[in-house]
C-alpha cells in the first residue's frame, strides 16, 4: 500500500550477473547470468536428468548466431518457466 514501508518478502532484489564457466562440447567457455537463471538452469538440467554443461550445449545447439548464449539461456529457462512441458527436443551432439 502508498505510504508503508516493503517488507523483505514483498521488495525484489535486484542483482548483477554471475560469470560461471561452461564446458560445451569439449570447450570451455563463460557465461553471464542472473542467479536465479542458474538455479532455474540447475533446476532444469535436474529435472531433464542431463548435466547443466549437457543442457547449455542442446540450448547453444539450438539458438540462432546471431542470439549470444547467454541471452539463448535465458529466453530457454523463462520459456520452460511459462511452458514446462515444451522443452527442447535433444539434438545430437557430438560426444
Amino acid at each position: 500500500m502508498p505510504g508503508q514501508s516493503a517488507t523483505p518478502r514483498d521488495r525484489m532484489e535486484f542483482t548483477r550477473p554471475e560469470k560461471r564457466s561452461l564446458t560445451i562440447r569439449g570447450h570451455r567457455t563463460s557465461v553471464s547470468l542472473e542467479q536465479e537463471f542458474w538455479e532455474e538452469l540447475r533446476r532444469i538440467s535436474e529435472e531433464e536428468t542431463v548435466s547443466v554443461n549437457e543442457l547449455a550445449a542442446r540450448i547453444d545447439s539450438a539458438r540462432e548466431m546471431h542470439c549470444g548464449l547467454a541471452s539463448a539461456i535465458r529466453q530457454y529457462v523463462v520459456h520452460r518457466l511459462r511452458r514446462p512441458d515444451d522443452g527442447i527436443a535433444a539434438p545430437r551432439i557430438p560426444t
